[in-house]
């Protein structure tokens, strides 16, 4: 039995990648099951399995709120704010990570592609963070 199986309207969810948000549409003969919609308006599509319709993902990001645990992922702070050189290396070097909408720091890849130039183009380079070895 898979993990959003018995999902209903209106339960409240987390997402790794966006943070809170609550099922807004079930879709019981599709691959994605479950819509999803986040606190800052994102509605992004999961399977049975809570594995998102977008991003370079196998493994589950998605949660119902009681069972969520978060010890395990990094909220923390940046310590240097990079330039846009810096950045711009980093990523072609697949260093780079990034901070998601939920706070958790992620690969650049894991992210959606407009979030990332979005953050770029408004200049906020305090998202960005070299990769830990």
């Amino acid at each position: 039995m898979a993990y959003f199986s018995e999902a209903k309207k209106g339960d409240k969810v987390y997402g790794l990648i966006f943070g809170r948000g609550k099922i807004v549409n079930i879709f019981p003969d599709s691959f994605y099951s479950v819509m999803v919609e986040f606190k800052n308006g994102y509605e992004v599509p999961y399977t049975d399995e809570g594995i998102p319709g977008w991003g370079n993902f196998k493994k589950q990001t998605l949660f119902y709120r009681d069972d969520v645990d978060l010890c395990n992922e990094d909220f923390s702070p940046t310590e240097k704010i990079l330039s846009p050189k810096k950045i711009i290396k980093l990523r072609e070097k697949n260093k780079l990570e990034i901070r998601l909408p939920s706070g958790i720091w992620k690969n650049l890849k894991k992210a959606d592609p407009d979030y990332v130039e979005k953050l770029l183009k408004n200049e906020q380079y305090h998202l960005f963070r070299k990769k830990d070895k």
